[in-house]
């Protein structure tokens, strides 16, 4: 491997190189492997080492004094381009959106916006669309705010509640494997074959995910993990024909592609409310717990007699409560949790829905509670 180069060698270095392969010449000759040792003790490259001989052999040859000096004068070199930043401002925005755009709209090569983005005279910016807030929404924003500080606190300092007693719930869909995936071959391995009957259709499950602000002890133990439960709206069925995958009457497992008011209920009665009263801590058993839930229309209202009903069983009161309309990030799962657990599932790479279920609730689990306290 050759040395770093360098830019430009002094006059004085190229001398004193020239000298050091006039000792070591043989009637105008280099010995063999002597251009590599030079070059490793000047730190300069074996091309570099050839052009200075070759220059020096020339002066010898026209018969006048041998000069190895550079012919650099001034400011050498290629001028920097400057590029003026008002031309940048007025360039409409979509066609500021890559490099190639970018530098065609300015006549500049691709080149040199490149180098002036990497010095920083150009900032590179990741766009993300935001909802559309009407006055209302803001006015919902912020009087939920204000709920959520302490009666308290309006005498000294603001302080927000501890939360603890939230407990986040929020649906999403879950695919099968993604349309587009990456991976790292050997040179002599064959590339996967992955195919699905469309792509615009690729096998999906709606899961329930339920979270709360996990809680630890004086001594930072944890006493709750705030992981409550992942929950699938899938059923199952008898297969009404044979395959080469089944015979006819074997269960199977079926998403339910139509969420409903009902649906949801029953997911909430039968599933949610257990797994909380299972897994709540015992010291806040007799608090109220908040159930905070986006505004979907599926979902069901607070005064649904059915769910009151289920909700005051064993000593609980839970509740529900409604974050504000176009307000995605008020809501734990997400700032980022489901996203987490998105990025574990596509490493089991399911293939029926069984898989897919057991893959969601094994990534859920393995997610640590510390990644929860950082979306909190």
């Amino acid at each position: 491997m050759e040395p770093p180069k360098k830019k430009n060698l002094t006059n004085a270095q190229r001398q004193a190189i020239y000298e050091t392969l006039l000792k070591q010449s043989s009637n105008g000759k280099i010995k063999h492997g002597i251009g590599v040792e030079i070059s490793a003790k000047f730190s300069v490259s074996t091309r570099t080492i050839r052009r200075i001989w070759q220059q020096a052999k020339s002066g010898m040859t026209n018969g006048s004094l041998v000069d190895v000096s550079h012919s650099l004068t001034g400011r050498a070199g290629r001028k920097r381009i400057e590029i003026d930043p008002t031309v940048i401002s007025s360039i409409p925005l979509r066609l500021r959106t890559n490099i190639r755009t970018m530098a065609s709209a300015e006549n500049m090569s691709k080149s040199t916006v490149h180098k002036r983005i990497k010095e920083g005279a150009i900032r590179p910016h990741s766009n993300a669309l935001k909802p559309a807030l009407t006055d209302e929404n803001k006015k919902a924003r912020l009087l939920f705010s204000l709920s959520m500080l302490e009666d308290y606190c309006f005498l000294n300092k603001p302080i927000f509640k501890s939360m603890y007693n939230y407990v986040h719930i929020d649906e999403k869909w879950f695919y099968m494997t993604k349309e587009s995936q990456k991976y790292y071959l050997l040179p002599q391995e064959d590339e996967p074959l992955r195919s699905c009957k469309s792509k615009r259709f690729i096998t999906k499950v709606m899961f329930l995910a339920v979270v709360a602000r996990p809680k630890y002890d004086s001594a930072n133990n944890e006493e709750f993990s705030g992981k409550i439960g992942i929950f699938p709206f899938t059923f199952q069925e008898p297969a009404k024909r044979n395959s080469k995958n089944r015979t006819a009457g074997t269960m199977e497992t079926k998403e339910i592609l139509s969420v409903t008011k009902d649906v949801i209920r029953s997911c909430l009665i039968n599933k949610v409310f257990p797994a909380i009263r299972n897994k709540w801590p015992r010291s806040s058993n007799m608090d109220p717990i908040f159930i905070q839930k986006d505004n979907a229309k599926p979902h069901i209202n607070p005064n649904d007699q059915e769910f009151i009903e289920a909700a005051s069983k064993d000593g609980f009161d839970i509740r529900l409560s409604f974050q504000p309309p176009n307000s995605p990030y008020f809501n734990v799962l997400d700032l980022g949790y489901f996203r987490a657990i998105q990025s574990l599932q596509y490493r089991y790479a399911p293939n029926i829905i069984d898989e897919l279920v057991q893959a969601m609730q094994e990534s859920f689990e393995n997610l640590s509670s510390e990644k929860l306290i950082t979306f909190s």
